[in-house]
């Protein structure tokens, strides 16, 4: 050890040996609480090689011994960044929560392949201790989004240190359609791309405005105008930085003369959400709120009708119908029938069907 301080007692020594070799459960418990408090008082000034040691000790005492003495382990080693990493590991590991939730909710000394080994084939306590550390990996967020019951998942999505990946989003703004209080959770998110927003505002407007025309059946036209009118509000507010900047690109684009068709396409193949329908807006000659609105929409009529207003070729089509597929987590649809529609919608016809479309945009906004 480094200093007079760190070096264990030969007391302590020729206890230890004694509590190895032929010691009473009591006695391994006892060893066990003295060997904490000698590495927990000098954790920062112990080498790898004194830790490895400590390691092997604390492998041996916490065999045969009673759940209460290994979960007060947990509990010191826990939040010790420099912590024997085997026995974090062990006890991680351990069925009981008690034992294993202090080290997986807190102990940074657990490796990322254990923390996600664990949230595969542990219940759903150590699933819920998992998704209170203080960072979350894409990788590991996933597996708690895909397995976690309700409580996982809620305290994985509001713990603001959790990366969600796009297809975790997209999962939960799904489940959010039938679960309010996630949704109240999701739409919290700091970092939570527009579309995913969009989407789970015109969802939840929509279940909102069922439950209260359900209440109030007299008061149906009101309460539908209000609703449409607090989610066009809110769809204001969820305008962020990175979605003003992509509008102002694609207008000097536009205003430069070197927005086309292609660029378009560009943006839809690298799933640029806020770009495209920007783009698609400029090419079409319509408002971008107008694309937008029409580009969330679950349904590809809208996206059809705009791009044929813009004189898009189908593979364009095509590439920004996949996009909207993989941000949405919608089911593929049908492309050649797809292909056939817009080869065969005629520009005036599309022109007509949009033109109505802002009229009813203007008379009553939708989300």
């Amino acid at each position: 050890m480094r200093s007079k301080s760190a070096r264990p007692s030969e007391n302590l020594l020729e206890e230890l040996q004694a509590a190895l070799s032929h010691g009473t459960v009591a006695r391994r418990v006892e060893t066990l609480r003295r060997v904490t408090d000698l590495f927990a008082g000098n954790a920062v000034d112990y080498s790898d090689d004194h830790i490895r040691v400590f390691d092997d000790v604390f492998q041996c005492l916490i065999g045969q011994i009673e759940t209460s003495a290994r979960a007060l382990l947990a509990e010191r080693l826990a939040p010790i960044a420099a912590a024997p990493p085997k026995i974090i590991r062990t006890l991680a590991l351990d069925e009981v929560i008690e034992v294993s939730g202090p080290v997986l909710s807190k102990s940074e000394r657990l490796d990322e392949a254990t923390l996600i080994e664990i949230a595969h084939t542990r219940g759903q306590a150590h699933l819920k201790a998992i998704s209170l550390r203080r960072i979350l990996s894409e990788a590991l967020t996933d597996v708690l989004v895909m397995r976690g019951n309700e409580d996982v998942v809620q305290s994985t999505v509001s713990n603001p240190g959790a990366r969600l990946s796009e297809g975790s989003l997209t999962e939960l703004v799904i489940r959010a359609e039938r679960d309010d209080d996630l949704a109240s959770c999701i739409g919290l998110r700091s970092d939570l791309p527009r579309h995913h927003y969009l989407r789970l505002v015109a969802k939840a407007s929509l279940s909102v405005r069922r439950k209260l025309a359900a209440a109030h059946p007299e008061l149906a036209d009101e309460v539908s105008s209000v609703v449409q009118q607090a989610a066009q509000r809110a769809r204001a507010a969820a305008m962020t930085k990175q979605t003003e900047m992509a509008r102002a690109l694609v207008k000097s684009l536009h205003d430069d003369g070197r927005l086309n068709e292609l660029q378009v396409t560009t943006f839809a193949e690298q799933g640029k959400f806020d770009e495209t329908n920007a783009g698609l807006a400029a090419l079409a000659g319509v408002a971008v709120e107008t694309a937008e609105t029409m580009m969330i929409e679950s349904r590809t009529e809208g996206v059809m009708i705009l791009a044929k207003v813009a004189g898009m070729q189908w593979s364009s089509v095509r590439a920004i119908i996949a996009m909207r597929e993989k941000l949405s987590g919608g089911s593929q649809t049908d492309i050649l029938t797809l292909r056939d529609t817009y080869e065969a919608l005629r520009p005036s016809t599309a022109q007509q069907v949009l033109r109505f479309h802002r009229m009813q945009l203007g008379a009553t906004p939708v989300a």
